[in-house]
Formats: structure tokens, C-alpha cells, sequence
């Protein structure tokens, strides 16, 4: 943890002259670009496999109706489908798990008030008027909604909310594009229905995440669902 807030401390100094008070802030914007270039080989995979997956559909939706009384044998046949065909239904989650240790290292940094022994420098730092290990809940407790960090919360959440309704409508374009078949007797996987219901608004659950975590692990959260909105529309032309 003292290697990673070294390297936190070490683009804020290079990024100083640019953004001065607010360059610890522009160092997590910047390293979780980096880490989202280095995985973006990934997310190019994963939007090939989603297309192989849509390509299959047309065989899974026969074996649905095969099947239709046996789930537990649909089940097995559309894993030996995938496997015969080297499509991974999980692919298009790597991305995001590869993104948890880069995440939980910075949720960690800013969350304790010592790093290697000795008192955290990166506690002093700010966006505006916002402390990068303070919470939304500081914030409404200095100076409320209206207060200068609470202002600089309030356009996070204007972001995030932006970046979440552009992602509902991808993911519901996509989701018509390529629609789950149902079984011969009208019933679907166990299951499926559920999740299909529940993923577009999956986005939102951002605006969460963004009010209970550190500002700088916030940072981090609404940089990376930003790359990977525009990653998608780009991904899915």
C-alpha cells in the first residue's frame, strides 16, 4: 500500500504545475486511465465473445425448446454449446473484476490516516473544496448541499447520473438488438428473466457507490464508468 500511495504522491508532484491544489485528484483520474488502457485488450475481447454469444442465440433458443422440461440438462447443453464453440458466457466480467485491487487500494489509501509507518500526506489533499478521503457525509455535515464540497459532489453525481442513463440506453439497445428466446413452453431459464429485468439499471447503482467511499476512491469509481460507457458505444458500433 505505501508503494501505490508513492506512485499517487509522484504524479501528483508531475501534475502540480497544471492543476495545483487539485493535482492529487488529477493523478487518480489519470491512473485509472492508465489502468483501464492496460485492460482495454480485455474489454475488446469481451465485446467479441458478447457478439459470439449473440451469433449462438438462434441455437440456444433450440435448445430451450428441446429442453424445455429439463433444466438442469439445458443447462448442461448450453455450457457444452459455449464450449464447443470457445465462448465464455463469463468473459465480458473480467474487465471489471481485473479492476477491483486498483479500486480497493485507493478505497484503502484514503480511508486510513497512516501509510508505511507514518501519518498519510495524502489526506491533505482536495478537489476544489472537497478532501479526497472525506465522504458525501462530511460534506453535508461542512457547509451542506450548497457548501464548496458539497457543490463539487453534487457534479459528481451529476456525472455519474449522466454516464448511467447513456448505459441504460446502451444496454437496452443491446438487449433488443439480441433478445432472450424463450423455452417452447414460454418459460425461461430459472433465473434469466430476473437478471434481464434488473441489468439496465445496473448503471445506477454508481450513484451508491460514489456516496459512501472516499472522494478519491469516487474519482477512481465515476473515471472508470465513463471510459467504459464510451468504451462500449465504441465497442458495439
Amino acid at each position: 500500500m505505501s508503494v501505490f500511495a508513492h506512485l499517487v504522491e509522484r504524479l501528483a508532484d508531475l501534475l502540480q504545475p497544471l492543476f495545483g491544489a487539485s493535482a492529487a485528484a488529477a493523478a487518480i483520474v489519470l491512473f485509472t486511465a492508465l489502468v483501464r488502457l492496460l485492460l482495454h485488450p480485455l474489454s475488446r475481447a469481451a465485446a467479441r465473445g458478447q457478439k459470439a454469444r449473440a451469433e449462438l442465440q438462434p441455437r440456444v433458443a433450440e435448445l430451450r425448446r428441446k429442453h424445455a422440461k429439463d433444466p438442469e440438462r439445458l443447462k448442461r447443453a448450453v455450457l457444452e454449446l459455449h464450449a464447443e464453440e470457445k465462448v465464455s458466457p463469463l468473459s465480458g466480467c473480467l474487465p471489471s473484476l481485473l479492476q477491483l485491487p486498483a479500486f480497493f487500494l485507493l478505497y484503502h489509501v484514503f480511508s486510513s490516516s497512516e501509510v508505511g509507518g507514518r501519518a498519510n500526506g495524502l489526506l491533505s489533499h482536495q478537489l476544489l473544496a472537497a478532501p479526497l478521503g472525506g465522504r458525501w457525509a462530511d460534506a453535508l455535515g461542512d457547509g451542506g448541499l450548497l457548501g464548496g464540497a458539497g457543490l463539487v459532489y453534487a457534479v459528481l453525481f451529476a456525472v455519474v447520473a449522466g454516464v448511467a442513463t447513456f448505459s441504460y440506453r446502451l444496454t437496452r439497445r443491446s438487449m433488443a438488438a439480441h433478445p432472450v428466446a424463450p423455452a417452447g413452453d414460454g418459460e425461461q431459464v430459472p433465473g434469466v428473466g430476473a437478471i434481464t429485468r434488473v441489468m439496465p439499471f445496473m448503471s445506477f447503482f454508481t450513484l451508491v457507490t460514489v456516496a459512501v467511499v472516499p472522494l478519491a476512491a469516487a474519482l477512481y469509481v465515476v473515471t472508470s464508468t465513463t471510459w467504459s460507457a464510451v468504451e462500449r458505444a465504441v465497442l458495439q458500433r
